[in-house]
């Protein structure tokens, strides 16, 4: 048939396809009598809802249909007939306002069959349900070949064997084959659907792009950007000089519109050198003096320039215990603080560094985001626990003093975006302190990854500052892609986890 086909058109239907579109139904249901539509009755859903009653048309010959109506999803019942949720067929039961595309009928000419128009026409459904902004899509999908099996299984038998291959189902096959899955089980849900034993599957699609209508003004950012702070590290003469650095870089990166500035690790280390004559434990305890005003400057910094601030991170004295703390300024004026969980053997030798307790995500105004400060990204569990509570973007403020140390960052944090479906965001200080005991050299390339799948780059690699100079790194990040690839991506890195065979939570215990 393919050779005779000149053109193939997507439309809305009239009342002048009506006479094609019977005997279209006639021929889609040869064992269900009296199985069509009368004229009335599309009359009623063309006047109702004109958008979603559609027809593929092969050389201006009728070939496929969809019909449907939108209904609220609170008051749809889970054991609704299609009767009842058509209102007698009468569609009486369709709303404007609702939240819901629900599929009425669809149906293909025998002749035209394997030419993937089925698909098209669900398509047409997916791109209405985002244009309206409606929660999903659901219809009752029949199993018509249930009534082989029926004496020896139960439907959700019978569908668990269809989706692993093992029964051949055309209706089911195909709609799962679109992204549809199957929900619940549906009793008596078609008088006279003798092949499907008058059971039906419940099929659902969701609308990953679906925003709740609310009454607050709110700004949901689709596309994040990110401006990455590759520090230089210098000496400055005093705290005053060193935040005027700071202040420089986020005029830089404010002024290309950044959503975020993430500053590297320690990046406050050349204040030391004041204190240089000290032994190291005491001079990193002098510097920890310093945090509250600066963490106070970049809350007013965060205000002034519009931009959410991760401070790096600084050490901090709690309790008279020495940890390595950041904080989260957001330009609405709060303040978060977050801990490093993990110090590394050198911290907690030569400075006598602790552990921090917290783990958790972030509320922005650009979604949820998680924070771990450099040793912390190397263990994977961490970042996963963040994904589960809804993170988009990890941030990985870090200080590397070899290359070595740099690429286990690199590497780590690129496995993060990879297996928890999110972007991650290193930067990291450069240069080196002659001065400053314990902080000679660093070694930092700052990037921002992505999982690698066909709407991210091949290499996961977003963008990435020329290794060991001065600069910044600005990065759009589109949060409807994680959604999307959550979906529909070839691997679903925290879709596909085995959790009936391993699961991985917090432990709940809290600090003495």
């Amino acid at each position: 048939m393919i050779e005779n086909i000149e053109n193939i058109e997507l439309e809305y239907l009239t009342l002048d396809d009506y006479k094609e579109l019977k005997a279209l139904m006639i021929e889609a249901y040869p064992n269900m009598p009296d199985a069509y539509w009368e004229q009335r009755q599309i009359e009623s859903l063309i006047d109702k809802f004109p958008e979603g009653q559609v027809g593929i048309k092969i050389n201006n010959e009728l070939a496929g249909c969809a019909l449907a109506i939108i209904v609220d999803s609170g008051s749809l019942d889970d054991k609704h007939t299609y009767l009842e949720i058509t209102g007698k067929e009468t569609f009486n039961t369709h709303v404007d306002d609702g939240d819901l595309l629900y599929g009425v009928d669809i149906f293909i000419k025998k002749e035209y069959r394997g030419l993937r128009l089925g698909r098209r026409l669900y398509d047409y459904r997916k791109e209405l349900c985002e244009k309206l902004n409606l929660r999903g899509i659901a219809f009752g999908g029949r199993i018509p070949n249930y009534h082989r099996y029926a004496d020896t299984l139960s439907p959700k038998e019978y569908i668990e064997k269809v989706k692993r291959k093992e029964i051949n189902d055309p209706v089911l096959n195909f709609q799962i084959s679109n992204d549809f899955h199957p929900s619940k089980i549906l009793h008596n849900y078609l008088e006279g659907d003798e092949a499907s034993n008058e059971f039906a599957v419940l099929m659902e699609w969701d609308n990953i792009y679906y925003e709740k209508q609310t009454k607050k003004a709110t700004s949901n950012k689709k596309v994040v950007r990110l401006g990455l702070i590759q520090w230089q590290m210098r000496l400055y003469k005093d705290l005053e000089e060193l935040m005027q650095q700071a202040e420089f870089f986020l005029d830089t990166v404010s002024g290309y519109r950044s959503d975020f500035a993430l500053f590297p690790e320690f990046f406050n280390a050349p204040l030391m050198a004041e204190n240089n004559h000290l032994p190291v434990s005491e001079a990193i305890r002098e510097l920890a003096k310093h945090t509250p005003e600066i963490v106070q400057k970049f809350s007013e910094l965060s205000i002034s320039y519009n931009i959410n601030i991760i401070t790096g991170s600084m050490p901090e004295i709690k309790d008279e215990l020495l940890y390595n703390v950041g904080y989260l300024c957001k330009r609405d004026g709060s303040v978060e603080r977050y801990e490093k969980l993990h110090v590394t053997p050198d911290e907690a030798k030569v400075w006598g560094m602790q552990g921090g307790h917290e783990l958790r995500t972030y509320d922005t105004d650009c979604g949820k985001i998680g924070i771990l400060i450099c040793y912390d990204c190397e263990f994977p569990e961490l970042s996963r626990l963040l994904a589960d509570e809804g993170m988009d973007i990890l941030f990985v403020p870090f200080l590397t003093d070899t290359q070595n140390g740099y690429s286990r960052v690199r590497h780590c944090a690129q496995a993060r975006a990879i297996e928890n479906e999110c972007y991650v965001a290193i930067a990291g200080t450069v240069g080196n302190l002659p001065k400053v005991e314990n902080m000679d050299i660093q070694f930092a390339q700052s990037m921002v990854f992505t999982p690698c799948d066909f709407a991210f780059p091949t290499n996961g690699v977003k963008a990435e500052a020329t290794a060991n100079t001065e600069m910044i790194l600005i990065a759009d990040c589109d949060i409807d892609l994680l959604r999307e690839l959550n979906k529909f991506g070839s691997v679903r890195n925290l879709k596909d986890r085995r959790k009936d065979i391993f699961e991985l939570k917090k432990t709940g215990k809290k600090r003495n």
